[in-house]
């Protein structure tokens, strides 16, 4: 009922009555009444006026379920939503739940994580207040092999759902990365589970710098928010649904197919890389060359001294601009 009641404050330009509240939920008074109140606790600033009823003044840039799902449209990615204040990490959560039965779609935010996971086994810092620290499953009928793509349609969707809220464009880091002037802005990892030769489920695990008014020392050359790049604060849950919304539409893009023949053009618009000199970092080599866009099944293409091309697959690679983390 929470979620309904901020759904229908914020669809309604002027004041919506009690009464109306009562019968389009068939509750009673003293029920809205006392929901009213929880979400003031919450932080919503919500006018009562005698014989008009409540008006939505301000929706606070709050995090909870009723909030998120009151954000959601019908797709469905995204739902249900489990929302904790605090947890070790997203993907773990999702990974649990996945466990026990849980259906495609589902999302899991936290507010604070406490063992965030970043590439290659790094900690993912994710403080209170400030960032989009966010998990989901899904459960396609392609093969393993196909899974790693999966990180480049949900870095398509984070880059569109951020511009649709605020305008800004950002850019795609192959494979996992986005940024926004140059700077590191979001981290996608993905993680999967199979049986045999076939997919069990994936874990798609993203953190957004969004609210964040300062970094550390030792990453504040490369990495940055939308709060610093824009001046101005934004609603974590309207950019939540916003990208998954565009996930949904991506996704089922990719399930036709099962690469990214259906994404490539689009994807390509969106490469940081694409045009420019490039580092691939890789275990047995290093080797620089022009980054020519991707692959239908989303290997990074190089073009090297001579003017050969390879395919550069994701994994225990890096890939880096030359003069700078781009």
């Amino acid at each position: 009922m929470k979620a309904e009641i901020i759904r229908l404050l914020k669809s309604c330009d002027g004041y919506l009555s009690g009464q109306e509240l009562c019968e389009k939920l068939n509750v009673s008074r003293t029920a809205v009444w006392k929901v009213i109140n929880q979400l003031r606790e919450e932080g919503y600033e919500i006018e009562a006026v005698r014989n008009k009823g409540y008006r939505l003044v301000e929706s606070a840039d709050v995090m909870t379920a009723a909030e998120l799902e009151s954000c959601m449209g019908d797709q469905q990615l995204g739902l249900p939503v489990k929302y904790y204040d605090k947890i070790d990490s997203t993907n773990n959560q999702v990974r649990r739940l996945a466990e026990e039965g849980a259906e495609e779609g589902l999302l899991v935010v936290a507010e604070c994580q406490e063992a965030g996971k970043g590439r290659r086994g790094r900690v993912w810092k994710s403080p209170a207040g400030s960032g989009i620290w966010m998990s989901f499953l899904l459960k396609p009928q392609v093969g393993p092999e196909h899974a790693s793509m999966l990180t480049l349609v949900a870095a398509m969707a984070v880059a569109s759902g951020i511009q649709d809220i605020t305008g800004m464009e950002t850019k795609i880091k192959w494979p996992n990365d986005l940024v926004l002037s140059g700077k590191k802005i979001c981290g996608i990892l993905t993680e999967m589970s199979t049986d045999l030769d076939s997919i069990r489920y994936i874990i798609v695990g993203i953190g957004i710098n969004v609210n964040t008014p300062d970094f550390p020392e030792d990453i504040a050359a490369t990495a940055t928010s939308l709060y610093l790049e824009s001046g101005k604060s934004w609603k974590r849950s309207e950019l939540i649904a916003a990208i998954m919304k565009r996930m949904e539409q991506y996704y089922e893009i990719f399930l036709k197919t099962a690469d990214l023949s259906g994404l490539k053009e689009e994807y390509e618009s969106k490469l940081a890389n694409l045009g420019r000199q490039v580092k691939v970092l890789a275990p047995k080599q290093e080797y620089c060359g022009i980054c020519r866009g991707i692959t239908e099944g989303g290997e990074l293409l190089v073009e090297r001294e001579g003017g050969s091309i390879s395919q550069v697959m994701s994994g225990e690679v890096s890939v880096r601009g030359i003069y700078g983390y781009v």
